[in-house]
């Protein structure tokens, strides 16, 4: 029975710290090289990015965006009927057409920039399958420095 001590290992210049990555994403851009896009509509992530080759197709953002959206806009629009309530005489047809229209635009407003922050984070952190690509893609490079194929290129099997 042996014993294995892991230290903490010293980062690669491919990782990406959590805060640039998400605000990579936030403004729509790749998380790992910020050259290209990461929406290819609205709320659709691509699938792996024209640049740099990143795989964005098991992203898993699912719910957490709206949610953080949802949270953001409550408050803001919370705090905007309180303050209006209590500071400013308006009739009540003034707030039936502000609120809700407000609420609307920001929601819509948020909502894709939210959704990158998550993707880009979810990159970070080497969330669903990201970090595994990471690593993949870290050893690809390593082998076309030092040419070795990769197994199956020729059909035969590589052995070092």
């Amino acid at each position: 029975m042996s014993l294995t001590i892991e230290t903490a290992r010293p980062a690669s210049s491919d990782e990406v710290k959590a805060i640039p990555a998400m605000k990579r994403g936030f403004l729509g851009h790749c998380p790992a090289c910020d050259k290209g896009r990461l929406f290819g509509r609205f709320l659709k992530v691509v699938d792996h990015c024209e640049a740099c080759g990143t795989e964005f197709h098991h992203h898993r953002a699912d719910d957490l965006p709206p949610y953080i959206v949802i949270t953001i806009v409550g408050h803001l629009v919370g705090y905007g009927i309180l303050m209006t309530e209590t500071k400013l005489e308006m009739p009540m047809w003034v707030h039936l057409a502000t609120w809700p229209a407000l609420t609307l635009i920001l929601c819509l407003a948020l909502l894709q920039p939210v959704k990158g922050a998550v993707v880009g984070l979810q990159y970070a952190l080497g969330m669903h399958g990201f970090g595994a690509a990471r690593t993949k893609k870290n050893i690809d490079k390593d082998d076309a420095r030092d040419g070795c194929r990769n197994p199956g290129e020729d059909g035969s099997p590589r052995f070092l």
